[in-house]
């Protein structure tokens, strides 16, 4: 891989924070981003990103092209949470298997967020109809995950029944796709005019926002590097190699399927990336005997650093060389 791709992408300022971030930490200069700041650059990013993605939708309308991106999207999350499964299996119990499969079986918006950026350095577009397909596969791996639990657990550990209403809740209704959901339908239906209106807000700042939103999420990965110890090499090597291996799965069936060159490279960042936000806590909801210190410590101290610093460069280098 070109080093010129890396170092491209490490001098990307929102990286640049994220760096500056976990170095807080490890100097211990005692940097906060006092609450509720951090909530609200994480809902500013979700109606930027969600408000965008549905002008962008408005100008290019649902065609063929859209409808098989969507396809795709859907295929992938709901088969990485199940070939997860049976990986993590091998190590783990059921329990802990299901909630790291569903974890990475989900999406981080962030490292979708922070990917968009480095297409834009590189002057490379993508549709907007790729936030749909980010808000559409947040939720599946939830769903499949329980299912696998269902199917390869004898009795839940309380004797409870599974409450798949409250599941399917969850899965479809947890803040943050309800947030990008309503974002992309506002954008949507507003169209050019609406954009116009809130462009000054949800894109001129928006790089500056990211900023502060990596730079937080710098100091937090920072804080749980001390976790990796308790995952284990198995569990470290499952959260760098299946990340790049789901994004090569998706660059084959974009390569396959004739997407656009940009629109390849966000479905193999949406494959590679791991929830730490809706999955999570969906997983404390009904799977309360896995240990959030295994999910969570490796979707946010091991992959999405891993992804947004040497993945986006990896992934874009790999897709070059198919494209030529």
């Amino acid at each position: 891989m070109a080093f010129d791709l890396v170092l491209q992408n490490v001098l990307n300022p929102p990286i640049l924070f994220f760096i500056a971030g976990m170095l807080s930490v490890f100097f211990r200069t005692g940097l906060e981003i006092p609450q509720p700041l951090p909530k609200l650059f994480s809902l500013y990013l979700l109606i930027a990103i969600g408000i965008h993605g549905g002008y962008e939708l408005s100008k290019s309308g649902i065609t063929s092209d859209v409808i098989t991106v969507l396809g795709l999207s859907i295929f992938l999350a709901t088969l990485v949470p199940i070939y997860s499964f049976f990986i993590l299996r091998l190590k783990l119990d059921i329990h802990n298997a299901v909630a790291i499969a569903a974890t990475y079986g989900s999406i981080s918006a962030v490292t979708f967020v922070t990917a968009g950026a480095f297409l834009e350095s590189l002057g490379i577009k993508f549709g907007g109809y790729m936030v749909a397909a980010m808000t559409l596969m947040e939720s599946p791996a939830i769903i499949i995950g329980l299912i696998m639990l269902n199917l390869f657990a004898n009795t839940k550990n309380n004797g409870e029944k599974t409450d798949w209403k409250e599941i399917l809740r969850e899965a479809v209704f947890n803040p943050s796709v309800y947030l990008l959901m309503v974002s992309l339908f506002i954008g949507y239906i507003t169209a050019e005019k609406g954009w116009k209106a809130m462009e000054p807000l949800f894109w001129t700042l928006f790089k500056g926002m990211l900023a502060f939103f990596l730079l937080d999420m710098g100091i937090i990965a920072a804080k749980r590097i001390g976790d990796v110890k308790k995952v284990g090499m198995f569990l470290v090597g499952f959260s760098i190699f299946m990340p790049v291996f789901n994004a090569m799965l998706a660059i084959i069936l974009g390569s396959i399927f004739g997407l656009q060159k940009g629109d390849i490279f966000m479905l193999s960042v949406l494959a590679a990336s791991a929830s730490y936000i809706a999955v999570p806590a969906a997983m404390r909801l009904s799977v309360p005997e896995a240990n959030p210190s295994l999910y969570i410590t490796m979707a946010l101290a091991i992959t999405f650093p891993f992804n947004i610093t040497f993945g986006l460069p990896l992934y874009y280098f790999v897709i070059n060389l198919i494209w030529g």
